[in-house]
């Protein structure tokens, strides 16, 4: 979006000497700051997201059943490809990047979804397929949305905050059976799954984020899930829980060998769970834009929001080629801009360079993948739990006092809780649908946006001071339009 220059004044001089002396400064959006400043201020960006970006990796890696090694692999492949997809959205190439303060990353909202189809690939007794599967899905989920950008763009009026604030929540809660999961220890076969060990792990780590977030500040605070998955590894040494075999095993300089799961494959079931996803995640960076813009002072106009739309599903059908998930923005770091009032997007492309890096360094991955499970647990349910708080936090925005956004709320989150409340529920459908139905947020996702059509658009004339309604062509953004953002996804 274009920026009429701002200008730097001489003080108190006449007009016509004063001409000469005029300074155009940049947009604190493109400001580049000095090179020290930069990067410690990138690197405070990744402290922020990096526990974001190794956990949906660590989840599917460990459902497939990798080894430490591959693993391993598979985190740096995902610090690779959100490097890569920070930069496209940061920098830009023609139409295609926000060219706004933007961290990518691997996207919350599909974990539940891929954990669906490599359930479904190992019962299918074709374990070995579930991954190819994910990454032929997500590639066709990020070129139909690569080319639906700029239309989605004009539809965000169909995802007002009672659809996202559900969305968000489901997302969170959806995941938190994962973190109780590895609280109780690293083999759930195993005799000693649920032992006091593990859980007390795991409540360990717990206590040290939430004493971390409770007495420390600035940057410290920022990275308490992080430090607690150090400590908490520590921790876990004199229990005989901490492994680092792969460590020793680790080259210090690699790089994602692209398809090193095996070439893409395509399912239908799959590819349609992912573009649900993908409209999810969409619908997620919308909101995200729309909050960042806000905050820097350059509203996302439509031009904009399809330009970093563009960004996210581009850099999701690449990821892929590199053995990465599906990527969208971390909002957490959107809190860490409006903390530090560093507006700069190039000091966020710096923390890009840096994801890159440590992407392309086996050995810092598998420090990653040398933290015991219960430790995760521990980290998770914070983690997670910030997910589905960030989305209560978006319904709050959502107009609750209407009974129809009760309503609509009501019964999305009881369709997208079903496979957490009541697994065995869909026991009669086809194992192709039990992939998407297996998702609550993509069922959620679809009611919310169903019944919204139905509550607040359908036949329905537009209410001024509803938060619900449909924007009108020119209308200034609000803040009571804006939804909160999420946290990790």
């Amino acid at each position: 979006m274009a920026e009429t220059p701002r200008v730097r004044k001489a003080a108190a001089v006449p007009e016509d000497e004063r001409a000469d002396d005029q300074v155009p400064t940049p947009h604190p959006v493109d400001e580049k700051l000095p090179p020290l400043k930069m990067m410690t201020s990138g690197l405070q960006h990744v402290a922020a997201m990096y526990a974001g970006v190794v956990a949906p990796p660590l989840i599917v890696g460990a459902a497939v059943g990798l080894s430490g090694k591959e693993l391993t692999f598979l985190t740096g492949a995902s610090l690779f490809t959100a490097g890569l997809a920070t930069l496209l959205q940061t920098l830009g190439v023609w139409n295609i990047g926000a060219r706004l303060p933007f961290v990518n990353g691997v996207t919350f909202a599909g974990v539940a979804p891929m954990l669906a189809i490599v359930d479904q690939t190992q019962s299918a007794g074709n374990a070995d397929d579930a991954l190819p599967i994910i990454f032929g899905a997500i590639i066709v989920a990020g070129l139909l949305g690569f080319i639906g950008a700029p239309f989605f763009s004009k539809l965000v009026r169909f995802f007002p905050p009672v659809v996202t604030g559900t969305v968000i929540t489901l997302i969170g809660v959806s995941l938190m059976p994962v973190a109780f999961g590895w609280a109780q220890g690293p083999d759930p076969a195993g005799d000693d799954y649920g032992a006091m060990k593990y859980l007390g792990l795991a409540a360990i780590t717990l206590v040290i984020v939430l004493l971390i977030r409770r007495f420390t500040s600035g940057f410290v605070k920022q990275i308490a899930v992080l430090l607690g998955l150090v400590i908490g590894t520590v921790v876990a040494i004199p229990f005989g829980v901490a492994d680092f075999s792969a460590v020793g095993e680790a080259s210090v300089v690699g790089f994602p060998s692209p398809f090193h799961f095996g070439a893409p494959q395509f399912a239908v079931a799959a590819i349609v769970s992912m573009v649900v996803v993908m409209i999810v995640s969409m619908t997620e960076s919308t909101a995200d834009m729309l909050a960042l813009g806000e905050i820097v002072e350059r509203p996302a106009d439509e031009k904009t929001i399809a330009a970093g739309l563009r960004a996210d599903c581009l850099g999701s059908a690449l990821s892929p080629l590199f053995n990465g998930f599906m990527c969208s923005a971390f909002a957490q770091n959107i809190g860490l801009v409006a903390m530090t009032k560093i507006r700069s997007r190039f000091v966020v492309a710096v923390g890009g360079g840096f994801l890159i890096l440590m992407g392309l360094m086996p050995v810092v991955a598998s420090l990653i993948a040398t933290v015991p499970r219960p430790v995760l647990g521990g980290a998770g349910v914070v983690l997670f739990g910030s997910v589905a708080a960030s989305g209560i936090q978006t319904l709050a925005k959502a107009g609750l006092e209407k009974d129809n956004n009760v309503l609509i709320v009501a019964v999305a989150m009881a369709v997208g809780l079903i496979p957490i409340a009541a697994p065995e529920f869909y026991h009669a459908f086809p194992d192709t649908a039990m992939i998407i139905l297996d998702s609550g947020i993509s069922t959620g996702c679809v009611a919310a946006v169903v019944l919204n059509l139905v509550f607040n658009h359908i036949g329905k004339r537009r209410d001024d001071d509803d938060v619900t309604a449909p924007m009108e062509p020119g209308e200034e953004i609000s803040e009571s339009r804006v939804p909160s953002a999420r946290a990790g996804h």
